[in-house]
């Protein structure tokens, strides 16, 4: 082998380690961002969920007698699917980022496993308060003893 074809190889060899760790370099800024995005996204559709909830719970609340909420999330799907303001527009009130109205699925986290929204009412006093959270994370509507909570979520 000649001095020619030894520095052409040597080239060779040396531009696919250069373009390999031009990608590796690349990979390594991207994947971290694209995986912050994605969980940022599932984080935000949560939260777009859980208002949705809480506006439901807030019609609840205003068409039944003395401003009670419902005892369980269960009450308020089943609030959404008989009342009849409800089944007129509940499509266009409760319909989430893509347009889907389904009052069963409503009440259900879309972060994989998909659990159910964690309720509990405080009806010992006046007026009543509500909390319910994300189960796999720290998002909050409401509160159980704090009256200036009523209905705000602790993101904002």
């Amino acid at each position: 082998m000649n001095i020619q074809q030894r520095n052409n190889l040597i080239s060779i060899v040396l531009i696919l380690v250069i373009v390999v760790l031009g990608y590796v370099l690349y990979d390594s800024i991207t994947s971290p961002w694209k995986k912050e995005m994605a969980k940022q996204e599932i984080t935000d559709n949560i939260r777009s969920r859980m208002t949705l909830v809480r506006d439901a719970l807030i019609n609840y609340q205003a068409r039944h007698p003395q401003g009670k909420f419902p005892s369980t999330l269960d009450s308020l799907v089943t609030f959404l699917k008989t009342d009849s303001l409800m089944l007129a527009r509940g499509p266009e009130l409760f319909a989430d980022k893509n347009g889907v109205y389904n009052p069963d699925s409503l009440i259900f986290s879309p972060r994989p496993p998909h659990e159910r929204f964690q309720f509990t009412v405080n009806d010992t006093i006046r007026p009543p308060l509500y909390l319910l959270k994300d189960p796999n994370s720290e998002d909050a509507i409401g509160s159980l003893d704090r009256i200036t909570l009523l209905n705000a979520p602790n993101w904002q």
